[in-house]
């Protein structure tokens, strides 16, 4: 169980951060938290990151209903989906960084074994079908990769989960940097399998 207090300022923060850092913009993507079994925080809708407070967040129960607080993200189903089926998970992360969109509109697939860090952090990044943004149809394309550590949505943007905020929040920037890189490395050859093969052993 989390302290929601504690759970609201560091979500917060991490709002604030990938504000920041150019992971999301205006009131684009959408972060939560577990608080227990049956509880999570999630950002509301409209509300740009970089200026949301504390108050702002709203708390859900697991089969969707309103706790306390206003209008939840529009996606607010495929985080539920993620916390029910990955009972380790206890923070989720989705933003429309701009390198993975510029991968994602080039129609390629992300790279993330060009460095030891992308094949620690990320491993194999799917990509998921592309859907309207708050549709089921979109939970369902999300929810064919609920056990991807980090996925991409086509034409829209990035998810990423972890056992803490900090870890999803590391995957998240982790994954624009690969494919930053991706872009200015062009046909770079990626790590041999065997040093990949070692690199999972480490995970």
């Amino acid at each position: 169980m989390t302290n929601e207090t504690f759970a609201r300022k560091r979500l917060v923060e991490c709002c604030h951060l990938l504000y920041d850092r150019n992971l999301t913009v205006s009131a684009g993507g959408n972060m939560s938290v577990r608080l227990n079994e049956n509880e999570i925080l999630i950002t509301p809708s409209g509300v740009n990151k970089g200026m949301i407070n504390e108050d702002d967040l709203v708390k859900m129960d697991m089969q969707g209903n309103v706790i306390s607080g206003g209008k939840p993200s529009i996606e607010h189903k495929f985080h539920l989906g993620i916390f029910r089926e990955n009972p380790e998970t206890n923070a989720i992360i989705h933003c429309h960084p701009l390198y993975c969109l510029a991968v994602l509109t080039r129609n390629e697939p992300l790279k993330s074994t060009l460095t030891p860090e992308g094949v620690l952090l990320l491993d194999q990044v799917p990509t998921c079908r592309y859907a309207t943004p708050g549709s089921d149809e979109l939970v369902e394309a999300v929810m064919e990769y609920a056990n991807a550590p980090a996925m991409l949505m086509a034409k829209h943007g990035a998810i990423t989960q972890g056992r803490t905020l900090e870890e999803a929040y590391n995957r998240m920037e982790e994954l624009e940097f690969q494919a930053h890189l991706q872009i200015l490395s062009g046909d770079a050859e990626e790590l041999p399998m065997d040093e990949i093969i070692k690199l999972r052993g480490m995970r």
